[in-house]
């Protein structure tokens, strides 16, 4: 998945354009649309013994887990009006740390920048909307507590085949599995079929890719399921589904491979949540449930 890179197609007029036309989105101050006006309180989520056992030393003495997140990618992770990090997983760490008995400190960071932190010790572990492969195994460990797909969409009224998209211009946050991965794979389908190639435009925050679907600059935009559908929301019916969800992987906690047993612990207090239902009602109240799963893993990638 996600998150902010290097702004390689920022369209320096968008700003303008969203004050005049409605329809344009700006997540990191924004709490209205669908995105719930306040956080579920974790306060009622109680200590899972056996879970917090497991935390290494250092983090039990330090009481708090050091978290790398990167708060562009609504509902998922974004900021609030006062700059804090919000959105479902945030919820969703806070009930994890309370099952462990400590706390959360957010740590805003590029996405790239997530996975070295963690390797350098600079953070107990990343929560950025990670999904979970083969590749990124072989760096860290993750802990599964999520399924999204890839999610098209376009403007309304608009017919894109994500699956025949040659020669259109498709927005991407940068460096999400959608702009190094998933659109460039389809481009080069095009290449070869003797077709005009994917224009694919990056962006450095989600909104950006979304608000040039809505202004017209992209034909569609590509990005994780969640994100798709809530942009599509957000926009008051700017945008639509383009083709069906696909290419389905887990999202995970990134960890340190030599990290002890947090991977233990952390798998035992989400699925602490998921079995007391705190876990379900969180995803339905961002209106994420479907991507829920009944079983934390580790290291559950496919490919």
């Amino acid at each position: 998945m996600s998150i902010p890179r290097s702004a390689a197609t920022i369209l320096g007029s968008t700003a303008a354009l969203c004050l005049a036309l409605s329809g344009c989105v700006n997540n990191s101050a924004k709490t209205t649309n669908g995105t719930p006006s306040s956080t579920t309180s974790v306060s009622s989520v109680s200590k899972d013994d056996a879970a917090a056992g497991l935390l290494p030393p250092k983090v039990k003495s330090a009481a708090k887990l050091v978290i790398g997140i990167d708060p562009t990618y609504a509902p998922n992770e974004f900021k609030d009006a006062s700059g804090k990090p919000i959105g479902w997983e945030v919820e969703f760490m806070d009930a994890v740390a309370k099952k462990l008995g400590v706390t959360t400190q957010y740590q805003p960071a590029k996405f790239d920048n997530i996975i070295p932190g963690i390797k350098g010790a600079k953070y107990d572990l990343g929560l950025s909307s990670f999904t979970d492969n083969k590749e990124r195994e072989r760096s860290v460990d993750f802990v599964n507590y999520f399924t999204a797909g890839i999610q098209w969409a376009s403007a309304n009224g608009k017919t894109v085949d994500p699956d025949n998209a040659c020669g259109l211009k498709v927005a991407v946050q940068a460096t999400t599995f959608e702009d190094t991965d998933e659109v460039p794979a389809k481009s080069k389908k095009c290449a070869a079929a003797g077709k005009p190639a994917i224009q694919k435009l990056k962006y450095d925050t989600q909104d950006d890719a979304t608000n040039a679907v809505v202004l017209g600059r992209a034909d569609a935009l590509s990005a994780d399921s969640p994100v798709s559908l809530y942009a599509i929301k957000q926009t008051g019916g700017k945008l639509q589904k383009a083709g069906n969800e696909f290419d389905s992987a887990p999202y995970g906690l990134a960890v340190a491979k030599n990290a002890g047993t947090m991977k233990e612990a952390l798998q035992k207090a989400i699925q602490s949540l998921m079995d007391d239902g705190t876990y379900t009602q969180i995803l339905d109240k961002w209106g994420v449930g479907a991507g829920g799963i009944k079983q934390a893993t580790i290291n559950g990638a496919q490919s």
